[in-house]
């Protein structure tokens, strides 16, 4: 198989060239998905011979399905990255050696987590699921503002390999962006909408069954759960195994950022309510 490489990028000049490195030995095919990088980004992905498209940022689902739509692939399957993610050389030559013509339609990739420089082994999310590599007409990304999927119509499977998720930003940015992604959420949550979304179902792919999970987790009490779920990563799942770094990561995306969820989704009823 000989994909063509979709990937979405801003700001990148640090982490893209480990990406198109990763794709490189994959593909002559890449495309980069530029939104109005100031970094030198665009120049690094010219000269890495990727091929750079503009179109402004709206949401993550939108910039994807445009790249869908207006990348002018030359192959028969698409892969999607972001430009802080990266194949493992394995993944690499794994995806090379499945064959081009056959009955499955879409793979699902195993994701890890680089964290202030260390990949994250433990806490229930390593690895969590990604449907990244599709055929050509059969793929395209949920309309969701916040943890969005791409939906594959067609048959599934998984891949055995992983890809990584290199976190390069500075813990500052990383909370300023957490920030406009709880409000994201909090738009998804107080809309209820499901048209265009990845279903619920405990019996269902992976990505249905963390739907579900995610479903149950916001049936709780707020500021209730974010406790209950920092103590499942952090200790049931041992995500204390992951160090200092671990710990910093399991305290601010699974306490932190779902409190703060909760005390927009708060502020935001109540406000409802005068």
């Amino acid at each position: 198989m000989r994909p063509s490489v979709i990937i979405l990028a801003y700001n990148s000049a640090d982490s893209l060239p480990a990406t198109l490195a990763s794709v490189s030995a994959l593909t002559d095919d890449i495309h980069v998905v530029d939104s109005g990088s100031t970094d030198g980004t665009p120049d690094l992905a010219k000269a890495a011979g990727a091929q750079v498209l503009y179109h402004p940022f709206e949401s993550y689902g939108a910039q994807r399905n445009w790249s869908i739509a207006n990348c002018p692939i030359r192959y028969g399957w698409q892969l999607h990255l972001d430009a802080d993610e990266r194949l493992t050389p394995e993944l690499a030559s794994e995806i090379a050696a499945l064959p081009e013509e056959q009955a499955t339609d879409g793979f699902f990739l195993p994701r890890y987590l680089q964290f202030l420089g260390r990949v994250l082994r433990h806490g229930a999310m390593s690895p969590t699921w990604h449907m990244r590599l599709f055929k050509s007409g059969k793929g395209s990304c949920e309309v969701r503002e916040y943890d969005q999927h791409f939906i594959c119509t067609g048959t599934t499977a998984q891949l055995k390999y992983s890809m990584i998720d290199d976190i390069r930003m500075s813990l500052s940015e990383w909370t300023f962006r957490h920030n406009r992604w709880a409000d994201a959420e909090v738009r998804e949550q107080l809309k209820g909408e499901t048209a265009g979304r990845v279903g619920a179902k405990l019996s269902g792919n992976v990505i249905e069954k963390k739907r579900a999970l995610r479903q149950m987790y916001n049936n709780l009490p707020y500021f209730v759960r974010p406790f209950g779920l920092w103590f499942y990563r952090y200790v049931v799942r041992l995500g204390f195994l992951d160090g200092m770094e671990g710990f910093i990561f399991y305290t601010l995306q699974t306490f932190w950022f779902r409190f703060l969820i909760d005390a927009k989704l708060w502020e935001a009823r109540n406000l409802r309510r005068e």
